[in-house]
């Protein structure tokens, strides 16, 4: 049985963090538990991912096939148990839609040892269809694109693209599916330039194995700084206890991580963060979630595209803003806290890229010249870049940092061409 403790002063004693992935948002957990209590993780990854793995605030350990369902409930029940058996408190985070998942899943089993920040399956499997998404969006007039639904299940099922004008996005309605599809040139979203090009891609989902739906939708005009990202948690009466909002100034445009935010500014936006709790009040949601919206110049809307059940790559963020997201978490799932609202106004620049890329790839003046102010100032700060972690650390980190201004240099433009940009 996971033990349990009434008092914040035993938690630096008692908390063990199990990270699960080695993304930028494990990262930004790393900071957070470090900042809150002192403690530092285990991390669990699929593979070593040096940026990661070199810091000295984690343990970090690489398990081949974690990302595979049986391979990680067993890591995790031996590594629960010896835990508990240690005294110690295990806490359960992880980063990507797949791990959420399967941690959400098989909650019931992974609380025998584990607390656990995530929403129940039945909820999770809902709204993370953007079937269901979109109509929950209907019922309580929240704003989306125009989409359509192309079922990849069905080898009989045909393209419908009545009603559409070229070019338009295709995407996988079920990322957590998505993730373990096979498929020719394999993109996180395609831009699509024509009726073939969207008949391939979904011949390709049909054949892949791959049986949830393939989202047909309408593009949203507009460069990258049209896009907005809201870091939200509402407690177990949907009330919330942040809500940090950020404007994209630019988002990665490798194929792989198309949409990623590179670079992220303030911007609180009411309406945005009002449609947000509505939507979390709606299906009663309790816990930590992240908005992808866009705005419509079209008619003057911000329009929502999805939820993720989890913290999502880019949530430093919040963590810049002045909320410590993974205390808050503590707060509420192991002391059963009362909490109140963190305001999360703190001035930020997160950023994946270097200045350069800055530079040569943000039209918007008024914009640039913010962001760059604040590499000057201070405020802008890399999501792998820590100055207290180890030199190993910030090597890897800075390999991958300066790394960017050639991907850019690669994919940047080909993929406005093909957004009609």
């Amino acid at each position: 049985m996971r033990p349990v403790v009434s008092r914040e002063e035993e938690l630096p004693m008692r908390l063990q963090p199990v990270i699960l992935g080695a993304d930028f948002a494990a990262y930004a957990y790393i900071r957070c538990f470090w900042d809150a209590y002192r403690v530092k993780p285990i991390e669990l990854g699929s593979d070593d991912i040096k940026s990661i793995s070199r810091s000295k605030f984690s343990t970090y350990r690489t398990v081949a096939g974690l990302d595979r369902e049986d391979v990680l409930l067993e890591t995790l029940e031996t590594l629960g148990s010896r835990l508990v058996e240690a005294g110690k408190l295990p806490f359960l985070v992880g980063c990507g839609d797949f791990y959420a998942r399967i941690v959400s899943k098989n909650k019931p089993l992974l609380e025998q040892w584990y607390y656990v920040p995530y929403i129940d399956f039945d909820l999770l499997d809902t709204i993370t269809q953007k079937e269901n998404f979109y109509r929950i969006c209907d019922e309580v007039g929240i704003p989306y694109p125009k989409t359509r639904f192309l079922d990849c299940a069905d080898p009989a099922a045909q393209v419908d693209d009545t009603g559409f004008t070229y070019p338009l996005v295709a995407k996988p309605s079920n990322s957590a599916a998505y993730h373990y599809a096979e498929i020719p040139n394999k993109k996180k979203v395609f831009f699509v330039r024509d009726r073939a090009e969207l008949e391939a891609i979904f011949g390709s989902l049909q054949s892949s194995g791959y049986d949830k739906s393939l989202i047909v939708q309408e593009l949203i005009g507009g460069d990258d700084t049209q896009e907005r990202i809201l870091s939200i948690y509402t407690d177990a009466n949907q009330d919330p206890i942040f809500a940090v909002g950020g404007r994209v100034v630019l988002q990665d445009h490798a194929p792989t991580a198309i949409g990623n935010p590179a670079v992220i500014i303030p911007e609180r936006d009411q309406q945005v963060m009002d449609d947000a709790v509505t939507f979390m009040r709606r299906v009663g949601y309790h816990g930590m979630a992240n908005f992808d919206v866009k705005y419509d110049a079209t008619d003057g809307r911000f329009k929502f595209f999805e939820i993720n059940t989890r913290p999502g790559r880019s949530s430093l963020f919040p963590y810049l803003a002045g909320v410590n997201f993974a205390k808050v978490q503590v707060d509420d799932i192991v002391l059963h806290k009362h909490l109140d609202f963190v305001a999360g106004d703190r001035p930020f620049a997160y950023v994946t890229v270097p200045p350069q890329v800055v530079r040569d790839y943000v039209s918007d003046e008024a914009i640039r010249r913010q962001v760059l102010a604040a590499f000057k100032d201070g405020t802008a700060c890399f999501a792998l870049h820590w100055s207290k972690d180890s030199l190993c650390q910030r090597f890897w980190a800075n390999v991958n940092y300066y790394h960017q201004i050639g991907k850019f240099r690669r994919y940047f433009q080909a993929d406005e061409e093909r957004r009609g940009a």
